[in-house]
């Protein structure tokens, strides 16, 4: 059993995983709805029509980082000899915490004034949806790593 980060990120799968993680990323951004989903929908869009490859540059610079993040949630759930999927389900929260601060540090570290600008407007509305997306990354992570 490796280290998360390893096996997420070593060199013959990081491609997949990365375009996987895009994939998790579109596919949440168009299944918010409301105002809260228009504000989230623009405000991706302003992101990718600023700097083209942005989301995917950062994927790949953090998915280590996000990685080592979960990695005692993913391990817990391996040592208990519970699913992937639903193990983090039931951790949304704490899966959500653990990605919010790493982007947290990050915007806040940003030399970007409209991605920083984007990123703090969106931020409260951050960590649920984050928790909403947290089956389909498990369903990652357990692809990857089981």
């Amino acid at each position: 059993m490796g280290k998360l980060v390893e096996i997420l990120t070593n060199e013959g799968r990081k491609a997949q995983v990365v375009k996987e993680c895009l994939d998790i990323i579109e596919a949440e951004v168009e299944s918010k709805g409301g105002l809260s989903g228009m504000a989230i929908k623009a405000g991706y869009k302003a992101v990718k029509s600023i700097r083209p490859g942005f989301i995917q540059e950062v994927v790949e610079h953090l998915l280590p980082e996000f990685a080592e993040a979960i990695e005692p949630i993913y391990m817990e759930a391996k040592q208990k000899a519970e699913p992937i999927v639903p193990y983090f389900e039931k951790q949304a929260s704490r899966v959500a915490d653990a990605l919010l601060a790493i982007t947290d540090a990050r915007a806040q570290r940003s030399r970007s004034g409209v991605i920083k600008a984007t990123y703090e407007r969106l931020r409260p509305l951050a960590k649920s949806n984050v928790e909403q997306a947290v089956p389909r990354v498990a369903r990652l992570i357990e692809k990857h790593g089981s």
